[in-house]
């Protein structure tokens, strides 16, 4: 690796890589996350992300979830889910009061292969497109290195700010901001995964960790 890559954009931890870049307006970073945890059981954790309540604290961003779509193709076997979330709008808070609107619509796309052990999700905003256009894409497979105890999560996340002209001279702030933001929101979203295969793997134990 090239070690001129500037410290700023690039940070490393033994389970966790993140490396972001500026091509045009659009600023962009992926991560990668592995979980010691088998590809089951860290998908099973992924539907439960939102919906246990204890979770909401750390979660604080996502203020509603809602299904819109659940269907099982028999002929792949492959499932489809699509939902709608809504989340606190991202980026300071003067912008939020500039535009007017402090929550953002979201639609996420899950497709899961059980056969081939994959769960790839698109996320996307669909409202606030005006000022700001975010796109993640998550997949979740069995990591190579063990593939049957352990599973690697590989993020990509792009955020193209579309500033008013009053902000024009900002804008590159403002993105690095909503960087940080959605990272700082991606490292509670893995905390939370975390904690959930703890309590999966406990419950197959016949383990209590709930107080």
């Amino acid at each position: 690796m090239n070690e001129s890559i500037d410290r700023k954009t690039f940070h490393w931890t033994s389970q966790h890589r993140t490396f972001s870049w500026r091509k045009g307006m659009v600023r962009a970073y992926s991560q990668e996350h592995t979980y010691k945890h088998p590809w089951e059981r860290v998908t099973a954790a992924s539907w439960r992300k939102f919906a246990d309540p204890e979770n909401k604290r750390t979660l604080s961003h996502i203020l509603e979830v809602d299904t819109l779509n659940h269907k099982l193709d028999p002929s792949s076997g492959k499932l489809y889910t699509t939902r709608a979330i809504t989340i606190h709008a991202p980026g300071p808070w003067f912008v939020r009061k500039i535009i007017g609107q402090d929550i953002c619509h979201c639609v996420e796309s899950t497709v899961v292969d059980a056969q081939s052990r994959s769960m790839q999700l698109a996320t996307r905003n669909i409202s606030l497109q005006k000022f700001i256009e975010v796109e993640e894409k998550i997949r979740y497979e069995p990591h190579p290195a063990n593939p049957i105890d352990w599973t690697i999560c590989k993020q990509e996340t792009s955020i193209r700010i579309k500033p008013l002209s009053t902000l024009a001279s900002m804008a590159e702030k403002i993105e690095q901001r909503c960087v940080d933001r959605f990272q700082q929101n991606s490292a509670k979203g893995r905390e939370v995964m975390e904690r959930i295969c703890k309590y999966l793997e406990a419950e197959s134990r016949g383990i209590s960790l709930r107080s």
